[in-house]
């Protein structure tokens, strides 16, 4: 994959200071287009930068949603989410947000000051002084530096872009000391950006995986969020070997809307999980094969007992989880690519039979665990059928992991994976947003996790953004309520009292409505105003009471 950016070849000044600098770079060099954050009085001088450059700024509420804000901006367009983040309590508070990309593998920059070189560690009581910040923060980091030479800057960032573009990316953290803002540096000679191509898998091993795949009779495909980039190549190479595939919760869409060979992120259900144990010959792509895509109910039931092949960019991750056979490092979608090229002529292995009967045995719009919310996925595809599905940890999302198939990658992704924080969803969905401006958006939030980052309706009515914001209000943590009857444990702390979130939301300058079933829902998305956000607010137990009543789970 040709990873080049191009680049803007304005003039500049042969001197600048390493704050121009540094936005010069993101701009000029690496396409950066929107950064994120929340001016300080240690990052005042980054913003002399950003003055006349073009760069959009966005001005989260707290530094948690300005890193969810560039998760869900790098989600949904493919480009690396930026942020610039003050000192201290700005990173301890970005360290969240930076945990849930790490675990997903999404390309984020953090840019933060940090104090004076000549009192880093000395503990002097300085404002927003850690121990050491770059200690703290690379736990969730690809990786953390400090930089101790202005002129060192344009190496640096070129290593966090060659980390986003050539190898598996995530959160990458660098940290500028207040008195280097005003350093002087050179301007490059050349404000190109290196061409970088990503990985491709050894040939011979290649050649290997095709003959085992040739050969089997039961195959199954694991396509992961690795393979958003590729979705012609995966949909080409399922086609061909005629398996029944997994696309997981980050790969929804990889293979279209509804497609014939897609069991969904159904694996850990009972009739998906035969399959898998069955199958004699496993190809999995880009994915961790870890437990909250593979077995959501925490049972170790997920087994694998055919021929596993795997390709991975990290070649740790292809000894993770389950026990390889074969093992192929390399970029996932070149990879798709390359093995397609194996397939000329396509495989019968009645592969659409065989995930018509898992999904059938599923039957999942009449799963009790699903269906009272298969009337609200219903609607939101009737109004808005190519929407970004961005969803926090809540209970239509859990549903929405089964239920849901996209008609592209990059347009459902949530919390409950990975990490699994709350919060996300609200903040993330501006990030999409601003990301892919031609698209709907809409964020699937509960009562409980919105209040994490609640704040964030600001930032959405500041910027005109036209989100649609659907919260499910059952009253408290629904889930961590089921899981302390279910292990008999008394119900504390979950029964929490809620704010009257349309009358927030008129305070915002939000725009809301309160709806209790299918039909009324219909009607809040006809009538909303598509140019400014809108909080729909769903009463769960009203929700549930008609449905019961209608004896109708497609209601509209």
């Amino acid at each position: 994959m040709n990873a080049n950016v191009t680049s803007n070849q304005s003039t500049s000044p042969a001197t600048l200071t390493c704050a121009e600098l540094l936005i010069r770079l993101l701009r000029d060099t690496y396409g950066v287009s929107t950064l994120f954050g929340i001016p300080g009085v240690h990052t005042v001088e980054l913003y002399r930068g950003l003055e006349g450059s073009d760069v959009q700024h966005i001005t989260p509420r707290h530094e948690q949603g300005a890193g969810f804000m560039a998760d869900g901006y790098a989600r949904a367009s493919g480009k690396p989410g930026v942020c610039l983040i003050i000192t201290g309590p700005g990173m301890t508070n970005m360290a969240t947000a930076m945990g849930q990309a790490l675990a997903d593998s999404i390309p984020m920059l953090v840019i933060s000051s940090v104090n004076r070189r000549d009192t880093l560690g000395m503990g002097q009581g300085r404002l927003h002084e850690l121990p050491s910040q770059q200690q703290m923060i690379s736990g969730v980091a690809r990786f953390s530096h400090t930089l101790l030479d202005a002129n060192t800057l344009p190496e640096v960032l070129a290593r966090a872009f060659a980390i986003f573009n050539g190898a598996r990316p995530g959160p990458v953290h660098i940290e500028i000391p207040i008195d280097l803002f005003n350093a002087p540096v050179d301007a490059p000679s050349s404000w190109q950006a290196p061409t970088l191509y990503r990985a491709a898998p050894d040939p011979d091993g290649l050649a290997e995986a095709a003959r085992l795949l040739k050969a089997a009779k039961q195959p199954l495909v694991l396509l992961g969020g690795g393979c958003v980039s590729a979705p012609k190549a995966a949909r080409a190479l399922v086609e061909q070997l005629d398996a029944p595939t997994v696309t997981t919760i980050n790969a929804k869409g990889l293979l279209g809307r509804e497609h014939p060979l897609d069991l969904g992120a159904n694996v850990a259900l009972p009739a998906v999980r035969e399959l898998a144990a069955n199958a004699d010959v496993i190809l999995a792509v880009g994915t961790e094969l870890g437990e909250t895509d593979y077995d959501v109910v925490f049972d170790g039931g997920f087994l694998l007992n055919g021929t596993l092949i795997r390709i991975d960019l990290d070649p740790e991750q292809l000894v993770r989880n389950q026990r390889v056979t074969l093992g192929l490092v390399g970029d996932a979608g070149r990879s798709l690519e390359l093995l397609l090229g194996h397939f000329p002529d396509s495989l019968q292995r009645q592969g659409a039979k065989r995930t018509a009967s898992a999904l059938s045995a599923l039957n999942l719009v009449k799963d009790p665990a699903f269906s009272d919310f298969v009337p609200l996925y219903t609607t939101l595809a009737e109004h808005l059928p190519d929407a970004i599905l961005v969803g926090d940890s809540t209970a239509p999302v859990y549903a929405g992991n089964h239920l849901v198939s996209q008609p592209a990658p990059r347009r459902y992704f949530n919390a409950s994976t990975g990490y699994g924080t709350l919060g996300y969803g609200l903040p993330a969905a501006l990030g999409a947003q601003l990301g892919r401006p031609d698209l709907p958006v809409v964020a699937l939030v509960g009562d409980g996790g919105v209040m994490f980052t609640l704040s964030e309706l600001a930032t959405a009515v500041e910027e005109r953004l036209p989100i649609v914001i659907v919260l499910w209000h059952n009253a408290g943590y629904e889930e961590i309520r089921r899981y302390m009857d279910a292990n008999g444990v008394a119900r504390l702390g979950v029964d929490i009292q809620a704010p009257n979130f349309l009358t927030l939301a008129e305070g915002f300058g939000c725009s809301g409505v309160m709806v209790g079933s299918p039909s009324e829902l219909s009607r809040a998305l006809t009538k909303r105003d598509p140019h400014r956000p809108v909080l729909i607010e769903i009463d769960a137990a009203a929700w549930q009471k008609n449905l019961i009543e209608t004896g109708d789970n497609n209601e509209k």
